[in-house]
């Protein structure tokens, strides 16, 4: 069943311009750790740490959706120790900022799947998205063990087994399978540490998006490189394959 995304509350510094749906690819941790000398680990700390900042500098601006690509279904194959680092991690991040957020009206949603990680990250996930289901403002999705194609797969094997005929098969019956069907589709990606891959990140949403790159990395990401995105992104025309206007 689709759920109904509750009316936002309204910003007194909402800025016109801004981009409804904001997606980040967090990138640049172990690179930012690497330069510093320290564990990889640590630079994964430190984009956590950068997470409240960024977010409330988007909710100033009216961003009314972020997605955070915060570990993704390729991710397991990295070395056993930086993955259970990072699972721990997720986990004191829930129990750090989910009282903040909270409070400040965050209405905190997942997407990816929950069986492959540790029981009480799980759990601790679940009690995030139900403790702040009703809350009005902000809503932050936070891909966790997510993957695009997986996303799709799941969506048409879930409209396989619902019995639909093949030539009732549409864009719209795919999308409301999809792991958060209600929430609208990125009108700005951000990929920070200077890469230029989606890497499997919400790729049927991103049909029309625009996309964005820094070289920062993201415990980097400060608010002038969140200024930085939203003044290129004002800039863009957005046409979604329609042929521009005549001025």
């Amino acid at each position: 069943m689709t759920r109904a995304v509750p009316e936002r509350s309204a910003s007194l510094h909402a800025d016109p311009g801004a981009p409804r749906h904001i997606a980040i690819i967090m990138d640049g941790n172990g690179r930012w750790a690497n330069e510093r000398g320290l564990p990889r680990l640590a630079g994964h700390r430190a984009g956590a740490d950068n997470l409240q900042r960024v977010l409330q500098t988007l909710d100033s601006a009216g961003v009314e959706f972020v997605t955070l690509f915060a570990f993704s279904t390729e991710n397991w194959n990295r070395p056993t120790s930086e993955v259970n680092g990072l699972l721990d991690l997720m986990q004191s991040v829930i129990g750090e900022c989910v009282d903040e957020l909270h409070k400040r009206n965050v209405c905190i949603r997942h997407l990816g799947e929950l069986d492959q990680i540790p029981a009480s990250l799980a759990d601790a996930t679940r009690e995030a998205v139900k403790r702040t289901a009703s809350n009005t403002g902000m809503n932050l999705c936070v891909a966790f063990d997510y993957g695009g194609r997986t996303e799709i797969v799941r969506a048409v094997r879930r409209v396989i087994a619902a019995g639909v005929a093949p030539h009732d098969i549409t864009e719209d019956l795919i999308r409301e399978n999809l792991y958060l069907p209600d929430v609208p589709d990125p009108d700005l990606i951000i990929r920070t540490a200077g890469e230029q891959r989606l890497s499997n990140f919400l790729i049927w949403q991103a049909a029309y998006s625009e996309y964005y790159q820094t070289p920062a990395y993201w415990p980097d990401f400060d608010d002038v490189e969140v200024e930085r995105a939203l003044n290129e992104y004002k800039r863009r025309r957005r046409r979604f394959g329609a042929l521009p206007e005549e001025d």
